[in-house]
Protein backbone atom coordinates (compact mmCIF):
# COMPACT_ATOMS: atom_id res chain seq x y z
CA UNK A 1 0.00 0.00 0.00
CA UNK A 2 1.17 3.82 -0.65
CA UNK A 3 0.90 5.91 2.56
CA UNK A 4 0.21 9.14 1.59
CA UNK A 5 -0.42 10.63 5.51
CA UNK A 6 1.58 8.18 7.45
CA UNK A 7 5.28 7.74 6.81
CA UNK A 8 7.13 4.49 8.81
CA UNK A 9 10.35 3.33 9.52
CA UNK A 10 12.34 0.78 11.38
CA UNK A 11 15.11 0.90 13.89
CA UNK A 12 16.11 -2.49 15.14
CA UNK A 13 13.07 -4.15 16.23
CA UNK A 14 11.10 -0.98 16.62
CA UNK A 15 9.16 0.34 13.80
CA UNK A 16 8.28 4.55 14.06
CA UNK A 17 4.88 5.46 12.44
CA UNK A 18 4.78 9.76 11.77
CA UNK A 19 1.52 11.31 11.58
CA UNK A 20 2.79 14.99 11.12
CA UNK A 21 0.75 17.72 10.19
CA UNK A 22 0.86 18.26 6.05
CA UNK A 23 -2.40 19.99 6.01
CA UNK A 24 -4.91 16.85 5.31
CA UNK A 25 -4.22 14.82 8.06
CA UNK A 26 -7.07 16.44 10.09
CA UNK A 27 -9.04 17.42 6.88
CA UNK A 28 -9.02 13.30 6.14
CA UNK A 29 -9.64 11.47 9.18
CA UNK A 30 -10.87 8.33 7.08
CA UNK A 31 -7.51 8.12 5.34
CA UNK A 32 -5.85 8.45 8.48
CA UNK A 33 -7.78 5.28 9.54
CA UNK A 34 -7.15 3.45 6.81
CA UNK A 35 -3.27 3.90 6.50
CA UNK A 36 -3.32 3.49 10.35
CA UNK A 37 -5.66 -0.08 10.24
CA UNK A 38 -2.97 -1.19 7.33
CA UNK A 39 0.52 -0.18 9.03
CA UNK A 40 -0.99 -2.14 12.16
CA UNK A 41 -2.69 -5.28 9.72
CA UNK A 42 1.09 -5.60 9.09
CA UNK A 43 2.83 -4.60 12.33
CA UNK A 44 0.52 -7.46 14.47
CA UNK A 45 2.50 -10.89 13.21
CA UNK A 46 5.50 -9.57 12.37
CA UNK A 47 7.90 -11.31 14.70
CA UNK A 48 11.25 -8.72 14.43
CA UNK A 49 8.83 -5.95 15.75
CA UNK A 50 8.74 -5.16 19.44
CA UNK A 51 8.01 -1.95 20.25
CA UNK A 52 5.75 0.71 18.31
CA UNK A 53 6.93 4.25 18.57
CA UNK A 54 3.80 6.86 16.80
CA UNK A 55 5.11 10.33 16.37
CA UNK A 56 2.26 13.24 16.90
CA UNK A 57 3.63 16.66 15.00
CA UNK A 58 0.74 18.86 14.74
CA UNK A 59 2.28 22.31 15.67
CA UNK A 60 -0.67 24.93 15.14
CA UNK A 61 -4.50 24.03 15.82
CA UNK A 62 -5.59 21.49 13.58
CA UNK A 63 -8.43 22.86 10.83
CA UNK A 64 -11.99 22.36 12.15
CA UNK A 65 -13.84 19.33 11.77
CA UNK A 66 -17.30 18.63 11.83
CA UNK A 67 -16.69 14.75 13.66
CA UNK A 68 -20.55 14.57 13.54
CA UNK A 69 -20.22 14.42 9.80
CA UNK A 70 -17.36 12.32 10.08
CA UNK A 71 -19.50 9.27 11.92
CA UNK A 72 -22.48 10.04 10.85
CA UNK A 73 -23.21 6.72 9.03
CA UNK A 74 -21.45 4.46 10.75
CA UNK A 75 -21.12 2.68 14.20
CA UNK A 76 -18.80 4.25 15.97
CA UNK A 77 -16.89 1.46 18.36
CA UNK A 78 -13.88 -0.42 18.26
CA UNK A 79 -14.66 -1.94 14.76
CA UNK A 80 -15.30 1.54 13.06
CA UNK A 81 -13.57 2.11 9.88
CA UNK A 82 -12.57 5.61 11.43
CA UNK A 83 -11.38 4.71 13.99
CA UNK A 84 -7.48 6.06 14.37
CA UNK A 85 -7.33 4.36 18.16
CA UNK A 86 -9.01 0.83 17.34
CA UNK A 87 -5.89 -0.76 15.53
CA UNK A 88 -3.54 0.85 17.54
CA UNK A 89 -5.55 -0.71 20.57
CA UNK A 90 -5.11 -4.26 19.16
CA UNK A 91 -1.33 -4.24 19.02
CA UNK A 92 -0.14 -6.69 21.72
CA UNK A 93 3.40 -4.97 22.11
CA UNK A 94 4.07 -2.12 23.67
CA UNK A 95 3.46 1.35 21.90
CA UNK A 96 4.87 4.90 22.89
CA UNK A 97 3.29 7.55 21.08
CA UNK A 98 5.57 11.20 21.20
CA UNK A 99 3.66 14.36 20.35
CA UNK A 100 4.81 17.53 19.65
CA UNK A 101 2.35 20.29 19.65
CA UNK A 102 -2.17 19.74 19.48
CA UNK A 103 -3.18 16.87 20.27
CA UNK A 104 -6.94 17.47 20.12
CA UNK A 105 -9.91 15.29 19.10
CA UNK A 106 -9.22 11.91 17.46
CA UNK A 107 -5.46 12.45 17.77
CA UNK A 108 -5.67 12.58 21.23
CA UNK A 109 -8.25 9.49 21.58
CA UNK A 110 -5.35 7.90 19.26
CA UNK A 111 -2.77 8.77 22.02
CA UNK A 112 -5.15 7.19 24.72
CA UNK A 113 -4.61 3.98 23.11
CA UNK A 114 -1.44 4.09 23.57
CA UNK A 115 0.73 2.40 26.76
CA UNK A 116 2.79 5.71 26.82
CA UNK A 117 2.56 9.04 26.19
CA UNK A 118 5.49 11.70 25.86
CA UNK A 119 5.05 15.33 25.22
CA UNK A 120 6.77 18.01 24.41
CA UNK A 121 5.98 21.41 27.20
CA UNK A 122 4.41 23.25 23.54
CA UNK A 123 1.81 19.77 23.82
CA UNK A 124 -1.72 20.86 24.19
CA UNK A 125 -4.52 18.05 24.54
CA UNK A 126 -8.03 17.72 24.60
CA UNK A 127 -11.48 16.25 23.45
CA UNK A 128 -13.46 19.45 22.05
CA UNK A 129 -16.64 17.28 20.74
CA UNK A 130 -19.16 18.60 23.31
CA UNK A 131 -18.63 22.18 21.61
CA UNK A 132 -20.12 20.58 18.39
CA UNK A 133 -23.04 19.34 20.93
CA UNK A 134 -21.62 15.35 20.31
CA UNK A 135 -19.25 13.16 22.57
CA UNK A 136 -15.93 11.64 21.80
CA UNK A 137 -16.55 8.37 20.03
CA UNK A 138 -13.10 7.07 19.50
CA UNK A 139 -12.77 5.41 22.95
CA UNK A 140 -12.31 9.26 24.54
CA UNK A 141 -14.68 8.66 27.27
CA UNK A 142 -13.37 5.09 28.31
CA UNK A 143 -9.44 4.91 28.26
CA UNK A 144 -9.54 8.81 29.45
CA UNK A 145 -11.41 7.94 32.73
CA UNK A 146 -9.49 4.76 33.05
CA UNK A 147 -6.31 6.91 32.90
CA UNK A 148 -7.15 10.15 34.97
CA UNK A 149 -9.92 9.14 36.78
CA UNK A 150 -13.89 10.39 36.70
CA UNK A 151 -13.44 13.58 38.02
CA UNK A 152 -10.69 14.84 35.51
CA UNK A 153 -12.70 13.37 32.77
CA UNK A 154 -15.41 14.86 33.70
CA UNK A 155 -14.40 18.54 33.97
CA UNK A 156 -12.19 17.77 30.35
CA UNK A 157 -14.91 16.69 27.85
CA UNK A 158 -18.15 18.21 29.38
CA UNK A 159 -16.20 22.18 29.18
CA UNK A 160 -14.18 21.24 26.43
CA UNK A 161 -11.37 22.49 27.62
CA UNK A 162 -7.51 22.55 26.36
CA UNK A 163 -4.87 21.38 28.55
CA UNK A 164 -1.35 22.55 28.35
CA UNK A 165 1.45 19.90 28.72
CA UNK A 166 2.30 20.64 32.65
CA UNK A 167 -1.59 19.91 33.35
CA UNK A 168 -1.48 17.04 31.13
CA UNK A 169 1.55 15.57 33.59
CA UNK A 170 -0.12 16.52 36.81
CA UNK A 171 -3.44 14.29 35.50
CA UNK A 172 -1.66 11.15 34.87
CA UNK A 173 -2.18 11.45 31.35
CA UNK A 174 1.27 11.56 30.03
CA UNK A 175 4.43 9.62 31.61
CA UNK A 176 7.08 13.06 30.75
CA UNK A 177 7.73 16.18 29.53
CA UNK A 178 10.42 16.95 27.26
CA UNK A 179 12.08 20.23 25.44
CA UNK A 180 10.81 19.58 21.77
CA UNK A 181 14.40 19.41 20.38
CA UNK A 182 14.92 16.56 22.24
CA UNK A 183 11.60 14.42 22.44
CA UNK A 184 11.93 12.05 19.31
CA UNK A 185 15.51 11.36 20.47
CA UNK A 186 14.59 10.42 23.73
CA UNK A 187 10.96 8.32 22.98
CA UNK A 188 13.46 6.32 20.74
CA UNK A 189 15.91 5.48 23.80
CA UNK A 190 12.88 4.49 25.90
CA UNK A 191 11.73 2.30 23.01
CA UNK A 192 14.84 0.74 22.09
CA UNK A 193 15.72 -0.25 25.40
CA UNK A 194 12.35 -1.74 25.79
CA UNK A 195 13.18 -3.85 22.49
CA UNK A 196 16.17 -5.30 24.27
CA UNK A 197 13.94 -7.69 26.49
CA UNK A 198 12.27 -10.25 26.11
CA UNK A 199 9.48 -10.26 23.56
CA UNK A 200 6.89 -12.21 25.89
CA UNK A 201 7.98 -11.14 28.98
CA UNK A 202 6.77 -7.29 27.35
CA UNK A 203 3.47 -8.74 25.77
CA UNK A 204 2.57 -10.45 29.01
CA UNK A 205 3.63 -7.32 30.98
CA UNK A 206 0.75 -6.00 28.42
CA UNK A 207 -1.50 -8.10 28.54
CA UNK A 208 -1.74 -8.62 32.41
CA UNK A 209 -1.91 -4.36 33.28
CA UNK A 210 -4.52 -4.20 30.42
CA UNK A 211 -6.56 -7.26 31.10
CA UNK A 212 -5.97 -6.78 34.85
CA UNK A 213 -7.75 -3.33 34.93
CA UNK A 214 -10.85 -5.12 33.88
CA UNK A 215 -11.34 -7.91 36.60
CA UNK A 216 -11.31 -8.43 40.40
CA UNK A 217 -8.04 -8.46 41.88
CA UNK A 218 -8.17 -11.97 42.54
CA UNK A 219 -8.70 -12.74 38.77
CA UNK A 220 -6.09 -9.95 38.10
CA UNK A 221 -3.61 -12.02 40.37
CA UNK A 222 -4.02 -15.39 39.09
CA UNK A 223 -4.08 -13.83 35.51
CA UNK A 224 -0.66 -12.82 36.52
CA UNK A 225 0.48 -15.94 38.25
CA UNK A 226 -0.54 -17.82 35.06
CA UNK A 227 1.70 -15.92 32.29
CA UNK A 228 4.38 -15.86 35.21
CA UNK A 229 4.71 -19.84 35.37
CA UNK A 230 3.78 -19.93 31.63
CA UNK A 231 6.62 -17.51 30.75
CA UNK A 232 8.89 -19.98 32.73
CA UNK A 233 8.38 -22.90 30.20
CA UNK A 234 9.45 -20.37 27.46
CA UNK A 235 13.56 -20.42 25.63
CA UNK A 236 13.74 -16.70 26.34
CA UNK A 237 13.43 -17.46 29.96
CA UNK A 238 16.08 -20.19 29.50
CA UNK A 239 18.40 -18.03 27.76
CA UNK A 240 17.86 -14.96 30.46
CA UNK A 241 18.85 -16.87 32.80
CA UNK A 242 21.78 -18.53 30.92
CA UNK A 243 23.38 -14.70 29.77
CA UNK A 244 22.90 -13.44 33.21
CA UNK A 245 25.21 -16.44 34.22
CA UNK A 246 27.45 -16.19 31.60
CA UNK A 247 27.71 -12.07 32.81
CA UNK A 248 26.59 -11.39 28.86
CA UNK A 249 24.00 -9.68 27.02
CA UNK A 250 20.48 -12.31 25.93
CA UNK A 251 19.37 -12.81 23.15
CA UNK A 252 15.67 -13.45 22.83
CA UNK A 253 13.92 -14.65 20.01
CA UNK A 254 10.55 -14.54 20.95
CA UNK A 255 9.87 -18.52 21.57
Amino acid sequence: MRYEILSYHRENRVMTINLHDNGTSYADPAHVANELNELCHDIYPDPEIQVVVISLEQTGPPKKLNLSQTVLNTDPGRDNPLSWAGPVSKLDIPVIMSINGYALGQAMELALACDMRVASFDSFFGLPHINEDIIPWDGGTQRLSRLIGKSNTMEMILTGQTINGEEALRMGLINQLIEAETLLPKVMEMALKMADKGPIALKYTKEVVQKGMDLTMDQALNLEADLYFLLHTSLDRTEGIKAFQEKRKARFKGE
